[in-house]
């Protein structure tokens, strides 16, 4: 009987945390990978800390509000069903509405940072239009995915301005350039779920030859962009791991598709592009 209750009792536990603690790791990556990057580049010399970490402290709120926010309006893969889900649910939202509002006045205060609007009109929008793609189905599933990335990965121009105090091109190009990354790793995952009985190189290409012409023609973009000086030369090689990973793919012999597997290779991926993509522009 205790162990029917015990039971009972974490499944409920589990459930809770499923209404209100973001699920999906991928999406703390995408968020987290850009920030990094965006404080490494932008950390001027007046090391502008405190506007930093009350930036940090509200895009991880605003991110986190969106699990409980769709787990009391029913949109998201649980909704509160009990009177004790939808008031946890309500609390968790409001408290994080609060310290995201908290730090954006604290960092708005006075007419400061301002243009912070104009990253989050962008990044309502990415939202806005992701929704309305998910609804169409499963055809638009990768293409939703990629435009939620352009929301998630705003994180880096965001913290490269709250550093630096401008939004300039360099801003931009580190927003762009995390965003590349990401649509190169859904456009892999989608290939590899899909591609899941493939067995052949000739069965590969047919499922992905699209991915396939894209890594070279990726390729070539960056070193265009470094040609330019749009780019630092170092950045290429934080897209390199990724364009071998995926290019690699098509030549090897076919393994049974671990997902969880998969998920933290990827993870690991975007670890290292990070890192690399910080040196670059730290040292350019």
């Amino acid at each position: 009987m205790n162990e029917t209750s015990d039971a009972v009792r974490a499944a409920q536990k589990a459930r809770t945390r499923a209404l209100i603690v973001p699920r999906e790791h991928g999406a703390w990556g995408l968020l987290l990978v850009p920030l990094f990057t965006g404080v490494a580049a932008g950390f001027a010399p007046e090391h502008r800390i405190w506007p930093l970490l009350m930036f940090t402290v509200a895009a991880l709120s605003l991110f986190w509000l969106r699990t409980p926010v769709e787990s009391l309006i029913g949109t998201g893969p649980l909704a509160a069903s009990t009177g004790r889900e939808r008031r946890m649910a309500l609390i968790t939202s409001i408290s994080l509405a609060a310290l995201a509002t908290a730090c954006l006045a604290g960092l708005m205060w006075k007419g400061h940072n301002l243009q912070l609007l104009l990253l989050g009109g962008a990044t309502a929008l990415a939202f806005l239009v992701q929704s309305v793609l998910r609804r169409l189905g499963r055809k638009t599933r990768m293409v939703s995915q990629l435009v939620g990335a352009i929301g998630l990965v705003c994180t880096a121009p965001a913290a490269y301005y709250i550093g630096t105090g401008r939004l300039s091109e360099r801003a931009f190009v580190l927003w762009v350039a995390n965003w590349i990354f990401p649509g190169n790793q859904i456009h892999f995952v989608q290939l590899r779920i899909h591609s899941a009985r493939a067995a052949t190189f000739s069965q590969k290409v047919a499922r992905g030859k699209f991915f396939l012409l894209a890594q070279p023609i990726l390729f070539a973009s960056l070193v265009v962009a470094v040609f330019w000086r749009v780019l630092p030369p170092f950045a290429i090689f934080a897209f390199l791991p990724a364009l071998v990973r995926g290019t690699l793919w098509f030549f090897t012999k076919p393994k049974p598709l671990d997902v969880r597997s998969l998920g933290w290779s990827e993870m690991k991926q975007g670890v290292a592009f990070g890192l690399l993509l910080a040196v670059a522009f730290i040292y350019s």
